[in-house]
């Protein structure tokens, strides 16, 4: 059988290579090239270098989306991991009624992110009309609008990741840890918090990275109002993309930009995480 599965293992993974590389390895490469171009289409593109490049940070709406994106998500990833843990462990207990609050906790996910954005419009804006403000007011407005829609929608599922990690963490060490004379922080910082870190590597490495590419919710909430104070880095390279023609070579660039950056503090995250992780 194993004989088998290496003879025939190239002609079972051609038809997924294939797809894999039409549908992102090819589009990359191109979309790298571009960022190097100025065009309107693929078939007019015109070499220009680096210039997109020198454009795209020398825009100060870019640099201003990059510190509010890294902000927001800054903010956002220490708030949804810190409750979503807090409701997990309560929801472990063993207390009747839990699977109805997993279920509840777990629903917003499953609602789209432009939906999403423009219940918590009427939602945010029908409270503070009553303090003659909205959303678009001012940054700060916007900012903590979009937290607060970023921790409804993703607490449940990142909760479900802990859930299961929780529970995944021996009994008997911890019966063992409480015998020790341990207090409940003890166990919790000392035993449950170490043996759950592969869940929370990957509850990191989730809202890093759908925080850093939000756009959906972005875009129903705020449209990046007051004067694009709230666009973050998906929205305005979306902004520079169909703002006008001749903007889409810097676009291209701010895309390229975009996907390193995310990339690359989605790597640190999962090399420094995964250090800590121990073994059951």
């Amino acid at each position: 059988m194993e004989k088998s599965m290496k003879k025939y293992f190239g002609l079972f993974a051609l038809p997924t290579l294939l797809a894999f590389g039409l549908a992102f390895v090819i589009p990359f490469l191109l979309g790298i090239y571009l960022s190097l171009t100025e065009f309107t289409t693929v078939t007019d593109a015109k070499w220009v270098g680096l210039s997109n490049y020198v454009k795209a940070f020398s825009n100060q709406e870019f640099l201003n989306a990059l510190g509010f994106t890294v902000a927001f998500t800054v903010v956002s990833v220490i708030t949804i991991n810190v409750f979503a843990f807090i409701i997990a462990m309560l929801l472990t207990r063993g207390k009747k009624g839990t699977n109805l609050f997993r279920t509840v906790f777990f629903m917003p996910n499953l609602i789209g992110g432009i939906v999403l954005g423009y219940i918590w419009q009427l939602i945010l804006n029908g409270i503070l009309i009553n303090f003659d403000v909205t959303l678009t007011f001012s940054a700060e407005y916007g900012f903590w609008g979009l937290i607060i829609l970023m921790n409804w929608q993703l607490i449940g599922y990142m909760m479900i990741i802990y859930i299961a990690g929780i529970q995944n963490v021996p009994k008997d060490v911890v019966e063992a840890a409480k015998i020790d004379g341990a207090s409940r922080f003890q166990v919790l910082r000392n035993v449950t918090i170490p043996l759950v870190m592969p869940s929370i590597t990957i509850c990191l490495f989730l809202t890093l990275s759908n925080s850093f590419k939000l756009f959906d919710q972005n875009l129903a909430l705020t449209a990046g109002a007051p004067s694009k104070e709230t666009a973050m880095m998906a929205l305005d390279i979306y902004n520079t993309f169909y703002s006008k023609t001749g903007m889409e070579g810097v676009g291209q660039a701010k895309a390229v930009v975009f996907f390193v950056l995310v990339a690359l503090i989605a790597l640190i995250q999962l090399v420094l995480t995964r250090r800590k992780e121990v073994e059951n």
